[in-house]
């Protein structure tokens, strides 16, 4: 009888496990005499003594698990131990995927930059937007070249209006210094090419 439920399992005996490597006391490395055993599908068999909640672990074929080792007592769960850690590793990953930052990588122009290469550094931003990273492009200007940041403008809104499947732009074209700087970041959903050719149209109308 476990979990509330009859069941028919093939008893087995409780498997061992190197302290040093487990970060949870399972089966005989549980030292509390008695426990608070709740069994896999969530039913509280209340406080037993840990050889008995030992014994209806290796009836249904499960292993037993300290969950909480501070309670008094100790509180224990019926589990399959093996898939009990590939869920936690599973968690894991997905938490330290959230607090991973974004990488915002820097391209740089000038005004004079020819066609080959400005194209080339736009395929090197749309491989980053996609990649998920961010995207700075920065212009600089040397000497009397800042009489012509309005070609600087233009040739940075060029590579957006290139870019706008892809990227959303995160402000307008600013100077920073001697550079003008944009910022673009990933699209959540990158547009279809019809969609962008309308947007495309709707910006030059």
């Amino acid at each position: 009888f476990v979990g509330g439920r009859l069941g028919f399992h093939r008893r087995r005996a409780p498997r061992r496990f190197t302290p040093a490597a487990e970060p949870y006391r399972v089966n005989r490395l549980i030292r509390a005499p008695r426990v608070r055993l709740i069994g896999e599908d969530g039913h509280q068999f209340g406080i037993l003594p840990v050889e008995e909640a030992l014994r209806i672990a290796e009836d249904a074929g499960l292993d037993l698990v300290e969950v909480a080792p501070t309670a008094k007592p100790p509180v224990c769960r019926l589990l399959d131990y093996s898939k009990f850690k590939y869920q936690q590793h599973k968690k894991e990953v997905q938490a330290k995927k959230k607090q991973s930052t974004t990488t915002v990588k820097e391209l740089r122009i000038g005004y004079k930059t020819d066609v080959h290469d400005l194209e080339r550094q736009i395929e090197r931003a749309r491989e980053f937007l996609l990649h998920g990273d961010r995207v700075k492009f920065s212009l600089r200007f040397r000497g009397r070249e800042m009489a012509y940041q309005h070609l600087g403008r233009e040739k940075l809104m060029t590579v957006c209006q290139a870019l706008d499947d892809v990227a959303e732009i995160e402000g307008t074209p600013k100077m920073e210094g001697r550079r003008m700087e944009v910022r673009l970041v990933p699209r959540k959903e990158p547009l279809k090419p019809e969609t962008a050719e309308q947007d495309a149209k709707d910006d030059s109308a």
